[in-house]
């Protein structure tokens, strides 16, 4: 655990090094585009159910209907939020999350706080390890996994992990950046958020 940790923190350093230019420009073209804030935060729940706040890009407009209502996501991303989403740059700024201990280069996703009712006991294993920014449900069907997919290849990697499946994962997910494969720019317009999906049994 603590190598992993020392590794998170060397890898992140060395990648907002050299990315520094490509974050600047994303920075920017949100800024023209779509104005402040450039980036987006939310309270999600990590290591042990500790919420924190999770830092990306900003990616969707602010755009409501005529009773002031914000417009479903579908139609509040633009052309730029597609492609920051489709490319994954959207998510570059989480790794100022792993260098503050928040997050891991690899784990599981974190997901929205008002999920955790809708856990079972063996899917709250996932919180026994930091989320990450990447991990085995995201190369194994990335947001177009139905929720139990994702589930299930979550607790796999809990059980299985290790610095070679890191190495692994890693490798295998900048492949799938790269070719822009299983990404769904809209993950919401293809299937129903976890907590209304499992409404009719409750709390676990």
């Amino acid at each position: 655990m603590k190598m992993k940790r020392i590794a998170d923190c060397c890898i992140a350093a060395l990648l907002l090094a050299i990315a520094c230019p490509l974050l600047a420009a994303a920075a920017a073209a949100v800024w023209l585009t779509l104005g402040r804030p450039v980036f987006f935060r939310q309270t999600r729940p990590g290591y042990l159910e500790k919420p924190f706040a999770i830092c990306k890009f900003r990616t969707m407009r602010e755009v409501v209907d005529q009773r002031g209502e914000q417009l479903p996501d579908g139609q509040r991303l633009g052309a730029l939020g597609r492609f920051l989403r489709r490319s994954s740059l959207d998510e570059l700024p989480e790794l100022w999350n792993v260098l503050r201990g928040e997050m891991s280069l690899v784990g599981p996703r974190p997901f929205l706080t008002r999920y955790l009712p809708y856990y079972t006991a063996e899917e709250r294993l996932r919180f026994t390890v930091r989320p990450g920014i990447t991990g085995w449900a995201q190369i194994h069907g990335r947001n177009e996994a139905s929720w139990e997919e994702r589930l299930r290849n979550d607790l796999w990697y809990v059980r299985h992990r290790s610095a070679a499946l890191d190495c692994k994962i890693l490798l295998l997910t900048v492949g799938k950046v790269l070719r822009g494969a299983q990404v769904a720019v809209d993950a919401h317009a293809s299937m129903q958020n976890l907590d209304e999906e499992r409404a009719h049994w409750g709390a676990a």
